[in-house]
Formats: structure tokens, sequence, C-alpha cells
């Protein structure tokens, strides 16, 4: 029998808002059993968000209007960690697995995508690890991908950040993922210049396919409401 179908799309640059929306609507159609497994990958303009293990200000170095003259935006969020930041340079994923039909661990789906990232990371050259107790990748002591997910009735929203050619200054003004002295590296960082995020993506899908067991179809962004059972099949 062949693996279930997730379906994976590539949105090139989304405002936070308008994916956190599409998010809570892909979230409610899985749990009704409309659409199949979903990945989102996507870009976003300069974001910094807080999630529900945020403390607040106390990780966030400049004030909110500093940010603001970046043309940054900040939100409040439903995911769970600390405050991150999203911007241009990041694959940005927003996997969205019933964990009925895979495995019902929560545990197991957070090291399972960060194993899609190390593996991802080493196709492209680079050693990356763990780095208990903390959720995430890291090289060399320095975080290049966060992590922070939301489980409904065991489909999961939020996701992962991979710094590709990101410009880690943003970093700079909060205690990343509410980390002390917390380093943030990228890929293009490591590699000392620019790298083809297309083939850092091409990496990540195939992983993300292996590892969760399901074949990655590559899909557009239709009304995912109109789409009857049998279609994914």
């Amino acid at each position: 029998m062949s693996p279930p179908i997730c379906r994976t799309s590539l949105l090139g640059t989304v405002p936070y808002a308008s994916a956190w929306e599409m998010q809570k609507q892909l979230v409610a159609n899985r749990q009704q059993g409309l659409i199949p497994d979903t990945v989102l990958l996507l870009q976003h303009p300069p974001t910094y968000t807080f999630g529900r293990g945020s403390a607040g200000p106390s990780h966030l170095l400049v004030p909110d209007g500093a940010l603001k003259e970046l043309g940054a935006r900040t939100y409040e969020v439903d995911r769970g960690g600390s405050i991150t930041f999203h911007g241009p340079g990041q694959i940005v994923g927003y996997p969205i697995i019933d964990l009925k039909e895979w495995h019902a661990d929560a545990h197991l789906y957070v090291w399972t995508l960060e194993e899609v990232l190390i593996s991802t990371l080493a196709d492209v050259g680079i050693a990356a690890e763990r780095n208990q107790p903390y959720t995430g990748v890291w090289v060399d002591d320095a975080k290049i991908a966060s992590i922070g997910i939301k489980l409904s009735r065991w489909v999961t929203s939020h996701g992962f950040a991979l710094n590709v050619n990101t410009d880690l200054g943003y970093f700079q003004r909060i205690v990343p993922c509410g980390i002390p002295d917390c380093r943030v590296t990228s890929v293009a960082n490591i590699f000392g210049g620019p790298v083809d995020e297309s083939k850092v993506t091409e990496a990540l899908i195939r992983r993300f396919g292996e590892l969760f067991d399901r074949r990655t179809l590559m899909f557009g962004m239709p009304d995912f409401a109109t789409l009857e059972p049998a279609s994914f099949a």
C-alpha cells in the first residue's frame, strides 16, 4: 500500500496574519477529513512572534516602536515556545497533520521535525544536532532552526523556521526562543555567502516525506473546503 499523501504548497512570501488564518482554516478542514495532510512552505516579511512560553517584554531587547521603525510586525500567537523572528531568507514550514493517522505522540512529532531539519542540513553539507533540553536544531552551539507547534484535536499547526539566507541582525533585538546568550546562525553564515534556497527546499521536502512516511505532492492553494475525501485517497 502506498503511503498517505501530504500535499505541499510553496507559497512565496506571505504576511504572517494571512498565513495564520490560512492555518486555522486548514486545521478545521483536516479535522473534518476534508483535506489530506498538508505542508505550507513560505517566507514572511520581518515579523516577531511571541508564543505561549514567552516572558513578554523581558525577551524583547528594544522598544516595540523600534521594531515598527524597522518595518517589522509583532504578534502574540498560540504556539508553544517563546519569542522568535521570521523574515526573508528563512524557510518556514507549517505542517497540518492529523497525528492520529501517524503517531499520536507530540514528543515524537517534534523529534521527527528536528530530524527532518538535521537530515536536510546534512544533505547540503552541514552537520547539525539537537541541543537538549531545548527544541530546535543547532550547529556548533548556534541555533539554526526553531520549532514551535500547536495541537488541536491531534491536528498540528505552526511548525518550524530554518535560517537559510536570513539577516541575523534581526535576532540581536530579542532573546531568541527565550534562551539567554543564544547565538543564532544560518546556512549562508556557515558557508560565507548566499545559497540557493530552492536546493534546501527540495531537500527538506524529500526528507519530510521520508521521515513522516508520506507521499509529498506539490500543490497550489485551492479552496480546500471544496475537496472531496476521494480526491486525495
